[in-house]
């Protein structure tokens, strides 16, 4: 792992005609693809019959313009991009996924990972239920169907299980007749919704899949709520809202989220300009020109180089054709996609001091070659600033950090990591200032966790994400 991965993306819209709702989809997908490149699906309802296609790619490569038009037109449609965090990647495990039983159907796409999510699988093989996949959503969706069998209606039944279900999850649940946004509630994950001019409502992980298919911004889900989207409306269910604390994932203004996205009042562009700037302050150096690495680390550079009078300077020509350096498999692959993803403007840095802004330090491989790089196109000195603390604890709420093993500042000091990298000197934004780099107001609280190691919840004392994908020898079973 040289970089974190991904959360996952989530897509829903409601319209009280039928029309094509699978585009829509496909361009709120598109619009979230960054959040997810392993897999995409699209389940489309029509009056109450289900179509869905899912498979292993991006989103412009699975959704042609043949899919979209079996998928058809209906009157509601939810949407995924994957990174898996719990269970592997592949077909198997992309989402939407599709329950069938007694009471209709049930689509539903989830962002998120849940702390119990073992012992609620054992729970219920033992009760007789058979999984078709090793990820945590399909625990969730036979923990929703079980309570829908005894429950009076779809949100009745979600309302239920999220008394059982622990952890980070944003929810988009379709039924024959609703559309259900479910935020867990602590409000690890981001969710909105927004309205089209025709009526129609919009559900996403991110404002700019909103933008994407031309609906207005309404407001964020609220931590713990259930929204309703039906003929009539949207009704809102705060049962567990405020029933804990609010614990946004920080790392959703550092780099996950796109910089022209809204979360929870705070425009992510503006947040990471905000890093920059207490980045000059905490670390200042002599320099001759700022940079940022392409692209969560550009708005931190521009924030660097206001705060600090050094001018800004584009210093990395990015190649958008290939994919983020973690996507492939092998660590080889993860190098060779660091050399041919980008390229320094030599002219930009040659024979100058540089302060070269990234967003994180995992294992600190790729890091040290993009150093390298700038010191082959000429620059004297490179200075690394990085618009977050050190990471020194596993996280268990959606990024795939499950362990210390391979996280360099766990076992190397600051000045050993920036010999390390080769780089000048190294300087990390604090754990203080990382918390007020939003600026949304009161209640708004963080996960820091992977920081300062003080988790908002129970943490799991085993970690079994992968389970059924080991051999039976590494899973210690007969």
């Amino acid at each position: 792992m040289t970089k974190l991965r991904e959360e996952c993306g989530v897509f829903g819209t409601f319209s009280n005609s039928v029309s094509d709702v699978a585009s829509d989809a496909y361009y709120g997908l598109f619009a979230l693809q960054h959040r997810g490149q392993e897999s995409c699906g699209i389940v489309v309802c029509d009056d109450g019959i289900f179509r869905d296609y899912k498979d292993v790619g991006l989103v412009n490569d699975v959704f042609t313009k043949d899919v979209l038009d079996k998928l058809g037109e209906g009157n509601m449609a939810v949407g995924h991009v994957r990174y898996g965090t719990t269970g592997g990647g592949g077909r198997l495990n992309a989402q939407p996924i599709v329950v069938n039983h007694s009471k209709g159907h049930m689509a539903l796409a989830h962002n998120g990972n849940l702390v119990n999510s073992y012992e609620l699988r054992s729970e219920l093989e033992m009760e007789g239920s058979i999984f078709h996949t090793t990820s945590d959503t399909e625990v969730i969706s036979y923990i929703i169907t079980k309570e829908r069998l005894t429950s009076a209606s779809i949100e009745q039944a979600v309302e239920r299980a999220m008394g059982r279900i622990k952890g980070a999850y944003s929810l988009v649940i379709m039924s024959p007749s609703k559309l259900l946004a479910v935020r867990d509630a602590n409000g690890f994950r981001p969710l909105c919704y927004g309205q089209k001019k025709d009526g129609s409502y919009v559900v996403a992980s991110e404002s700019c899949a909103l933008d994407a298919v031309g609906a207005r911004f309404i407001r964020d889900v609220k931590p713990g709520e259930i929204l309703v989207f039906t003929k009539d409306g949207v009704k809102s269910i705060t049962t567990h809202c405020g029933k804990a604390q609010k614990s946004l994932c920080v790392f959703e203004y550092i780099y996950f989220a796109r910089p022209d996205s809204l979360i929870d009042g705070c425009l992510v562009h503006d947040s990471r300009i905000r890093a920059g700037e207490f980045l000059a302050q905490e670390h200042p150096v002599d320099a001759d020109i700022v940079i940022g690495v392409p692209d969560s680390g550009i708005d931190a550079a521009i924030g660097y180089s206001r705060a600090s009078g050094i001018p800004y300077g584009i210093g990395f020509i990015k190649n958008k054709y290939i994919g983020r350096t973690f996507i492939s498999p092998g660590q080889s692959q993860r190098e060779d996609g660091v050399r041919i993803k980008l390229n320094p403007i030599s002219s930009v840095v040659r024979g100058k001091r540089v302060v070269m802004i990234d967003d994180s330090i995992v294992r600190g491989t790729t890091c040290g070659r993009i150093v390298k790089l700038l010191r082959d196109a000429g620059a004297t000195e490179v200075h690394m600033r990085v618009s977050s603390p050190p990471f020194i604890n596993p996280c268990y709420y959606g990024t795939d950090i499950d362990s210390r093993d391979n996280l360099v500042a766990c076992s190397h000091t600051v000045e050993q990591i920036a010999e390390m990298i080769g780089a000048d000197s190294l300087g990390y934004l604090s754990t203080e200032n990382v918390e007020r780099i939003a600026n949304c107001g009161d209640g708004c609280g963080y996960c820091t966790a992977c920081f300062g190691g003080q988790y908002p919840t129970e943490v799991p004392t085993k970690v079994h994400k992968n389970r059924f994908e080991c051999k039976i020898s590494e899973r210690g079973e007969e």
